[in-house]
């Protein structure tokens, strides 16, 4: 009687044993089906617009020399009376500019040889406007060379003299160009999906790219180029 019991317990566990691997195998088998038959198509959309920068910084440097240190900030400080008179006289508002320590080079501790240089002390000024007002900013850029008159030599090669034009509204534009990238990259999976004689579905996965900023061109560096791509998979269905 134990006996027939534990027989009759081997083979229901055996046909418990056939009928779970036969349903592991279906179900692999229709996983494996599925992918087959899952179709996708990946698209994506840009969004490029120009805006004006809303901030300039505009260092306006200039050296001077002299065999003599008294005399050589005598001038130094003459020279950007000079350049923060020239500024407000044309427009730019005092709180705009900032004026740094100058940076003094003794060309006699750095004289090699029987070399000596015409001058001893050197001296590098900078003036600095930062501003919102590109406009006023720009035009009086265009007659600073009318300074040279007065025996200011600029130096305009130096990178630290550079101006740069800034964009800080990009918070407030995010949303709106965001929008037109994904309506663009829906309109062109639509499109596929025509094109194929399928039906575009749900979003299958969606990313968005970093939004970048640059100058329009050379020319117009206060005109910023701001554009942003995303990414979007869509099923596929006939």
């Amino acid at each position: 009687m134990f006996a027939n019991g534990k027989f009759n317990a081997l083979i229901l566990g055996f046909f418990l044993f056939l009928g779970l691997t036969s349903l592991g195998y279906q179900l692999a088998d229709s996983v494996i089906k599925f992918k087959e038959y899952e179709r996708t198509v990946t698209v994506k959309g840009l969004s490029e617009r120009e805006f004006e920068a809303d901030i300039v910084i505009w260092p306006i440097q200039f050296t001077e020399a002299s065999n003599k240190l008294g005399d050589l900030y005598t001038s130094i400080d003459k020279s950007t009376k000079n350049i923060q008179t020239f500024l407000e006289k044309n427009g730019i508002s005092k709180k705009d500019i900032s004026i740094t320590s100058p940076s003094i080079t003794d060309k006699s501790a750095q004289q090699y040889g029987n070399q000596k240089a015409e001058f001893r002390y050197t001296a590098m000024q900078t003036v600095t406007v930062y501003s919102k007002d590109i406009q006023t900013v720009r035009k009086v850029m265009s007659s600073l060379s009318s300074l040279g008159k007065q025996g200011i030599v600029f130096t305009a090669a130096n990178y630290r003299s550079q101006t740069e034009y800034l964009f800080t509204r990009l918070n407030s534009v995010k949303p709106e160009m965001i929008e037109e990238a994904t309506r663009k990259a829906r309109e062109v999976a639509e499109k596929f999906a025509s094109d194929s004689k399928s039906t575009l579905g749900k979003i299958k996965k969606a990313s968005q790219g970093q939004f970048s900023i640059s100058a329009r061109d050379k020319n117009n560096p206060h005109i910023k180029k701001i554009r942003v791509v995303s990414t979007l998979a869509y099923y596929l269905s006939d």
